[in-house]
Parts: structure tokens; C-alpha cells; sequence
């Protein structure tokens, strides 16, 4: 494992996790909190339904994609500094979408904002990696992931509160705002973690190499994948649950809003319960154990419905296990994922960040335009993509252990 490099002033856990926490939150609040007027801003720019989920997918893929980018640009340059200029980037984009006044220029907004919360989970994850190991990295990834995972659930809400002061041009006012926040922070409340003695010239074939490194590493792309699929299958149901519940099963809006409580609070429980488990548990232990959860709730999502067809709780507790198994897959996979890569850590947290969103843009487009019947949709996927998960450790388990018991070669 490479050493971690000598970090003069490093910042506590708590100061690590907050900061953390805060940049990761921009990402799916960015996403969500503008869904309720979604509606009336197709309305209000004279288009159509199909380009406003395209403001959502080219936001999704430039999230993803950027942070090949800021990831190896933060190895050279330090991730304070490459954290304030893609955030500038970002109220740029919340700025255009406000105030562009056409679906071209709200598209281009979009584009600059998923630009600038890239940094969100992968610097974050750097930051984490570049003070951290062990059991104490998994813990403070434990409350980023908290953040990363309750901010969509309470965005929409919290997007239909501000409604009720202004037109959806607010909205983006406030994520412009935040963005604001979030520069000031990270440039007067934060240690920078990646000492210049670490830090690698940037060029492309290194960035390129760097990556291929990654790609070929059984030790990264194992609990990459994992990390992809289970994520992916969180946010394909999370495309799926209110076309189930509402349209139908036949909940009202109200309903549905107080349903998806038990959502969050599951994922509330779950990182409760991981953060307990991590000082007690090694990585692959709280892997295992979500790994048993991911397992029930694939099943759950397989045969409750058609068991007991429009029971809310049929849906629901599968939700809830999901939410549980992610709490202890989650930060447990991408500690192990980056362990080894501490020289290249923005390049490796960048790639851990393009496989979660990565998945979650998958699993939600897959489940969106794959089966007609969203009830289909959920009793079909997301087994499968519980079953790759389980599959994808499995075999990587197999592996080792066939290597270890192998004869030495003379």
C-alpha cells in the first residue's frame, strides 16, 4: 500500500466529514431540488416534456464525465485550488440557467453546473484519502455517503418550499448561492490535504496512464463494480417508485412524500448502524454484511408485488434492506477501491465518483426506458442488478482465495 504523505496541519475527522459532506451534497441537490418545476419551466419555455429530462441527462453525464478531469488536475495542482475554480464554474451555470430564458441556454446552465459539482464526491473522497486510512477512512466516508444518498430525498421538498417565495428562476438563484458557500469554505475553512511534495505534473498521457492503471487493478475495478451495481440499482428504483406508488398503487402526492420517509430513514438507520460496525468490523465484514441485505431486498423486489400486488409495504421494505445494504457497501468499497492508489488519489476518487453516478445514470436509464409497466421494471431489474452485485464480489472472493491456496511456483 503506498504511505501516505506527511500532511503538516491535516484536518480532523469531523472537519474532514463536514467539509466533505457539504461539497458531495451540491451533486443531488443540483439534481432533485428543481424537479417540482420541472413542469413549469417546459411550460414557461415553450418545449416539450422530452427536452426538460434532457436538462436532467446531460447534467447527469457531464457529472460524471468531469470528474476524469478535476480528479488528476487536483493530483497536480491541489485540491483546494481545483475545487474553487470548477465551484465557479458551477455558479456560472446556475447563473446562465436562471436568467438564459430558453431551453438552450437552460441545457448549457446544466451542462456548466454538473461541471462544477464534480469536485463534490471526487475530491471529497480524495481529501478522505489523503489524511485517512483504515477503519477511520470508512467512517468519515460513512457520513459523506449519509449526505450524498439524503440529499436527493429531501431536495424535493425542500425545492417546493422555495417555490412558495418565488418563480423556479429562484431556485437556481439558490444553488447559485450555495455554490457561493461552498467556495468560501473550501478556500477559508479548509487545510489544503495534498502537499505540494506529492503532487504530480499534470499531463495527459500521465492522467491516461494513471487511469489505465486503475482499469487494470482487480483491487479497484472489483469494488468499483460493486459499488457501480449497487448504486445503480438504488437509483433505478428510485426512477421507478413514484410511477409504482402513485400511478398505480394509487397513493396522492402527500402519501408518497411520507412512503419515501422510510427511505431515508432506513439509509438514516443504516449509516447509524455502519458507523457503529466500522470500529468493530473490518471492511470486507461490512461488505459481507451488505451484501446479505442487497441479497433479501433483491428478492423482496422480485416476489412482493406479484405476492401482494399495490401493498405499499411489498415495495417498501425492499426499499428499506436496499438502503441498509448501501449504508455498508458504500464508504467499505471505496476505501478499498482508493487504498492502494494513495499517489494517484484524485485520479482514483474521480473514477470511484464515475462508477457510483455512473451507475445511478444506468440503473435510472435502464429502468425509464427498458419496460413499459414500472411495476415490471421494479420486479425485473433491480434483482438482476442485486444478483451482478453479489455475483461481481463473489468471484472476486473465489479469486483470492484460489490464489492463496495455490502451490508456489519453483
Amino acid at each position: 500500500m503506498t504511505s501516505l504523505p506527511e500532511i503538516k496541519t491535516p484536518m480532523t475527522p469531523r472537519r474532514t466529514a463536514l467539509v466533505g459532506g457539504l461539497m458531495v451534497a451540491a451533486g443531488p441537490l443540483s439534481i432533485s431540488l428543481y424537479g417540482p418545476a420541472l413542469p413549469t419551466i417546459v411550460s414557461e419555455l415553450g418545449t416539450s416534456d422530452a427536452m426538460g429530462k434532457l436538462s436532467l441527462a446531460v447534467y447527469f453525464a457531464a457529472f460524471a464525465l468531469a470528474q476524469l478531469v478535476c480528479g488528476p488536475l487536483s493530483d497536480s495542482w491541489g485540491r483546494r485550488k481545483v475545487t474553487a475554480l470548477f465551484l465557479v464554474l458551477y455558479v456560472l451555470g446556475s447563473l446562465v440557467a436562471a436568467f438564459g430564458g430558453s431551453i438552450e441556454l437552460l441545457l448549457v446552465g446544466r451542462v456548466l453546473q454538473g461541471i462544477g459539482v464534480s469536485v463534490g464526491v471526487a475530491l471529497s473522497r480524495a481529501m478522505v484519502r489523503d489524511q485517512f486510512t483504515g477503519t477511520e477512512s470508512i467512517r468519515i466516508l460513512t457520513l459523506i455517503n449519509l449526505i450524498l444518498t439524503v440529499a436527493p430525498a429531501i431536495a424535493p421538498t425542500l425545492g417546493s418550499f422555495i417555490l412558495l417565495f418565488g418563480s423556479w428562476h429562484l431556485l437556481f438563484l439558490v444553488m447559485g448561492a450555495y455554490g457561493l458557500a461552498l467556495i468560501a469554505l473550501t478556500q477559508w475553512a479548509t487545510r489544503e490535504t495534498h502537499p505540494e511534495a506529492a503532487r504530480v505534473r499534470f499531463r495527459l498521457g500521465n492522467v491516461l496512464r494513471n487511469y489505465w492503471v486503475l482499469l487494470r487493478s482487480s483491487a479497484f475495478m472489483v469494488p468499483g463494480l460493486v459499488l457501480a451495481l449497487s448504486f445503480g440499482g438504488f437509483y433505478g428504483f428510485a426512477a421507478l417508485l413514484p410511477f409504482v406508488l402513485i400511478d398505480e398503487i394509487g397513493l396522492s402526492t402527500f402519501g408518497f412524500a411520507m412512503v419515501m420517509l422510510i427511505q431515508t430513514g432506513a439509509f438514516i438507520t443504516g449509516n447509524v448502524l455502519a458507523g457503529y460496525a466500522a470500529s468493530r468490523l473490518t471492511g470486507p465484514r461490512m461488505v459481507q454484511v451488505g451484501l446479505v441485505l442487497i441479497g433479501l431486498a433483491g428478492i423482496g423486489f422480485a416476489v412482493g408485488l406479484r405476492l401482494f400486488p399495490n401493498a405499499v409495504p411489498a415495495v417498501m421494505l425492499p426499499v428499506a434492506l436496499w438502503m441498509l445494504a448501501l449504508a455498508f457497501i458504500g464508504p467499505s468499497t471505496t476505501a478499498a477501491a482508493m487504498a492502494g492508489f494513495g499517489s494517484i488519489a484524485g485520479a482514483a476518487g474521480a473514477m470511484t465518483g464515475v462508477f457510483q453516478v455512473g451507475g445511478g445514470f444506468v440503473g435510472a436509464t435502464i429502468a425509464s426506458v427498458a419496460f413499459v409497466q414500472a411495476s415490471t421494471a421494479l420486479t425485473t431489474l433491480t434483482p438482476i442488478m442485486a444478483g451482478l452485485t453479489i455475483a461481481v464480489a463473489l468471484v472476486q472472493r473465489i479469486a483470492v482465495r484460489s490464489k492463496a491456496m495455490s502451490p508456489p511456483q519453483t
